[in-house]
């Protein structure tokens, strides 16, 4: 099963503040311990919300509002996408996430949809399209 670990943003992440190269160098090992374990698929830290953008979308079209938003807390601030056989193994290595000398960090697990989850509405046809699209994105990579 694939999960998504979600590390909420902090008021340091948002004003743009770099964490100091102990608490890099705790995230790089933990990288690399999901990496040896064999389930580490991806993962990025992300920029600041005021340098990024959100888009509605309605009836009327689409709305863009540049950041920054508001509260910091409710924020994404980057993410790893890990294959592990369930839930709780996800928590465990979730717990395991170094975190910072000073504050909490706060972490969110959630699985990705698979598609077996969407039931009959996910026909052969469109789940033959969606493997190509996913076969097309690891050829890029």
């Amino acid at each position: 099963m694939r999960f998504m670990i979600i590390i909420k943003a902090d008021e340091d992440s948002e004003a743009g503040k770099m964490p100091p190269m102990e608490a890099l160098t705790a995230m790089a090992k933990f990288n690399q311990d999901m990496l040896d374990a064999g389930i580490l698929l991806g993962g990025e830290g992300l920029q600041e919300s005021s340098k990024g953008a959100r888009v509605t979308l309605g009836a009327a079209g689409a709305t863009v509002t540049d950041g920054p938003f508001t509260e910091a807390k409710e924020l994404v601030g980057g993410f790893w996408i890990v294959d592990v056989p369930s839930r709780a193994e996800a928590i465990e290595w979730a717990k395991r996430c170094p975190t910072p000398p000073h504050g909490d960090t706060v972490l969110e697990v959630r699985k990705i949809l698979e598609a077996e989850d969407f039931g009959e509405a996910f026909t052969p046809e469109l789940q033959e399209n969606e493997q190509r699209m996913r076969d097309e994105v690891a050829e890029r990579s």
